[in-house]
């Protein structure tokens, strides 16, 4: 049997000897068992978690001096030039930022 994953990736469920012969492998090893359903909602999630405060992908060009002065300041640089930016638009009007 085929299934499909949410990225649309295809990919094949085990048949039902498949399986007995998968869950008679886990009931015959002594360190491992399956996870009842409780003890699997537990789980936490891999990954980075989600973020409160999401921000937007987007493209920009820069120029090479600037790229290069926030890159020099190590790991951190983008959010370091995201609060640049925003220090800017608390200081300037945005009129001064519309003659730029």
């Amino acid at each position: 049997m085929q299934a499909k994953s949410k990225s649309g990736r295809m990919f094949g469920l085990p048949t039902d000897q498949e399986e007995a012969e998968i869950n008679a492998g886990i009931a015959e090893d002594p360190d491992t068992r399956e996870l009842t359903d409780t003890e699997f909602r537990s789980l936490r999630p891999i990954g980075r978690p989600k973020s409160e405060v999401t921000k937007e992908r987007i493209t920009i060009r820069l120029s090479q001096e600037v790229v290069e002065k926030f890159r020099a300041t190590g790991s951190g640089w983008q959010t370091r030039m995201d609060k640049a930016l925003q220090e800017y638009l608390k200081t300037h009007k945005q009129s001064d930022i519309e003659r730029l």
